[in-house]
């Protein structure tokens, strides 16, 4: 990368981005778009942005110019992580790994999917799969599994769940639990907050 690119990006935050959330997106490294000569590359690579809503320059944009809206933007969900736009870029800029980090962000700002949080909580916590394979609901998985010779259940926590403890510890350690009920509390608070803009819209609406 050439001299001027490097000063490029270690230039100072723009003027406009003063947000906590614009640092963030600084901390995590993200002032590394700077060297971007939006060519659209990444957009015009991305599998996922071609069924659906997803641009990737759009995303990274918003993020660096401090523009909190992104985090709540379901569309950057929708990045498979093929690394397609990463190996693409003619300015070798990380992007996937840019959209993990606001992803991260996201996620401690609360701004996660219900669903997310649900299928984090069984992978890392409660039984260690994103789909259990136990349980009446799951029962024509181990009859599947069966029909092809495999055990109904796979060699991992549904066969050793002793092991669902130790996953726990693990997960405990690094303070993985804390950031999903951190998370699950940001986003109810700011549910509570919206449904009271509502209905103090509605109010004042009415009495016109």
């Amino acid at each position: 990368m050439s001299e001027n690119v490097e000063k490029y990006i270690k230039r100072d935050v723009y003027k406009s981005t003063s947000s906590r959330i614009a640092q963030k997106f600084v901390d995590a490294g993200l002032e590394r778009i700077r060297s971007c000569i939006n060519c659209g590359t990444c957009t015009g690579s991305c599998p996922s942005g071609r069924r659906t809503a997803y641009r990737t320059r759009s995303a990274i944009r918003r993020a660096l110019t401090g523009d909190e809206s992104v985090l709540s933007d379901i569309d950057i969900w929708f990045c498979s992580t093929c690394y397609y736009c990463y190996e693409r870029c003619p300015r070798n800029i990380p992007v996937t790994d840019m959209i993990i980090k606001l992803r991260n962000i996201a996620v401690e700002e609360g701004y996660m999917l219900d669903s997310h949080l649900i299928l984090a909580r069984n992978i890392f916590y409660e039984t260690g799969h994103g789909v259990p394979a136990s349980g009446e609901a799951n029962k024509k998985w181990r009859d599947l599994r069966e029909s092809y010779g495999l055990p109904p259940l796979p060699p991992t926590v549904h066969s050793h769940p002793e092991a669902v403890k130790e996953c726990q510890e693990l997960m405990d350690a690094v303070g993985f639990k804390e950031l999903l009920d951190n998370a699950k509390r940001l986003k109810e608070e700011r549910k509570k907050a919206q449904e009271k803009k509502n209905n103090e819209e509605k109010i004042e609406e009415n009495s016109k």
